[in-house]
């Protein structure tokens, strides 16, 4: 089932059905975008109607931020875990090995990919990434880099909006079965950066984590402000439209 959030279309679903759903799906050979959904995608994309569109045309939008889940219990609906972006993809790796599926890694700079690369055939040993490319090159080459290995699964760390908008202008001229943004994902699989200590990701507050390591990173949290204060006023709105 999928709750709606703004407009923005995400599953309820968690890890576990997930991951089980989707790897049957690369099993039936389908095509599969699977769009994180958080505040500030929200804010990004939240006047552009043509690109919610698409991305609610797809088949899982998962809930990769606190304030979707706190978004949807304000509103006494279905979503009621938080699905991060780095640990699904970790999750998907785990399963990937196990059923022996390829995988891609596409973004962030040269050495941290490829350290990324190295650290996951460390932790599982029969995964297999059958290639890598660094989101210092064109678009044409990522294309090429990735379609070149045939794999099912490619994750794509170049940054929000820049990773989704490559996902959706060359969907059709891209080789996978599962494509996955996950932003700074492999920097923190790198060891390039450290994530949030356990507190912090239990209690999901890595967001403030990160605000205190990267103090510039508040100015991007007025989005956040903004996102809390369009929940609670389409709130109070069809609480009144129904009154009246």
């Amino acid at each position: 089932m999928k709750d709606n959030i703004l407009g923005f279309d995400v599953v309820s679903s968690n890890y576990e059905s997930l991951i089980h759903n989707i790897f049957i799906d690369i099993n039936n050979d389908e095509k599969i975008f699977i769009v994180n959904i958080n505040p500030f995608i929200i804010m990004n994309y939240c006047n552009k109607p043509d690109i919610i569109k698409k991305l609610n045309q797809e088949k899982y939008q998962i809930a990769d931020g606190i304030g979707i889940v706190w978004a949807s219990k304000f509103n006494k609906r279905l979503i009621k875990e938080r699905i991060t972006g780095i640990d699904f993809m970790i999750k998907m790796c785990e399963q990937a090995a196990k059923d022996c599926k390829k995988i891609f890694l596409c973004g962030a700079k040269p050495e941290v990919v490829k350290k990324a690369k190295k650290n996951l055939e460390i932790k599982y040993k029969n995964i297999k990434i059958v290639g890598t490319c660094s989101g210092y090159v064109s678009e044409l080459e990522m294309i090429k880099a990735i379609n070149k290995t045939n794999a099912d699964i490619v994750f794509v760390a170049l940054g929000s909006p820049k990773q989704e908008m490559f996902i959706l202008n060359n969907k059709e001229n891209l080789k996978y079965k599962v494509i996955m943004p996950v932003g700074g994902s492999f920097d923190v699989i790198s060891g390039n950066i450290k994530r949030a200590p356990n507190l912090f990701i239990k209690t999901n507050t890595e967001w403030l984590y990160r605000i205190i390591k990267e103090p510039k990173r508040i100015i991007r949290n007025f989005s956040l402000i903004k996102f809390v204060f369009l929940i609670i006023f389409n709130k109070k709105k069809k609480e009144n439209n129904y009154v009246n």
